[in-house]
């Protein structure tokens, strides 16, 4: 809990701020989060890949984008989502690194070959 919650205080925090509740309108909250409820898994997909358009959170409207974070390997993405997940009054529960290893493999076997 504590590497994902200086992980995310150093790379989430700006865009959701410290103490999850995001940006009205811009970037959705992940405190008391009924999105991240309803799928807990869904955001390593959102970490590793990113997310553009139009989203729900907690009866809000977001429409911005949220780049991938490429630069954070799979423990990371794991601590920082067992953070969020575990705070601000969220379902609780546990993101494996193994768990973000094979969604990013998945991603990748999924990408186009390259043409010559």
């Amino acid at each position: 809990m504590q590497a994902g919650r200086e992980l995310f205080s150093g790379t989430c925090s700006v865009c959701h701020q410290t103490n999850g509740a995001g940006l009205a309108g811009v970037f959705p909250p992940l405190a008391k989060s009924d999105y991240l409820a309803a799928d807990p898994k869904r955001a390593i997909g959102i970490l590793l890949h990113g997310l553009t358009g139009k989203v729900t959170v907690n009866g809000g409207e977001y429409n911005s984008v949220m780049p991938p974070m490429n630069q954070l390997n799979d423990d990371e993405i794991a601590n920082i989502l067992t953070y969020v997940l575990n705070t601000w009054g969220n379902p609780g529960g546990r993101i494996l690194s193994d768990e973000v290893t094979k969604i990013r493999a998945a991603k990748t076997a999924a990408a186009p070959a390259p043409t010559h």
